[in-house]
């Protein structure tokens, strides 16, 4: 499973973050950065909930969080 986030500023400043394979996992923060790691932690939530509860089969996971800048 790879996921992509997406990030962009609102026109009232606010950062949003979502993965658009993940319905719903957005995430909205005050910086670019907060709105990825609110984002990320939201995410991994969400596939634990889904494997826990057998929504989803097991998956190889690798998990890679690019550095920001």
């Amino acid at each position: 499973m790879n996921l992509t986030i997406e990030c962009e500023q609102e026109s009232d400043g606010r950062w949003l973050a979502e993965i658009p394979q993940l319905p719903g996992v957005m995430a909205y923060a005050e910086s670019a950065a907060r709105a990825i790691s609110k984002v990320q932690a939201l995410a991994l939530r969400v596939i634990a909930e889904r494997l826990e509860h057998e929504e989803i089969k097991p998956l190889n996971i690798k998990i890679s969080v690019p550095a920001m800048a």
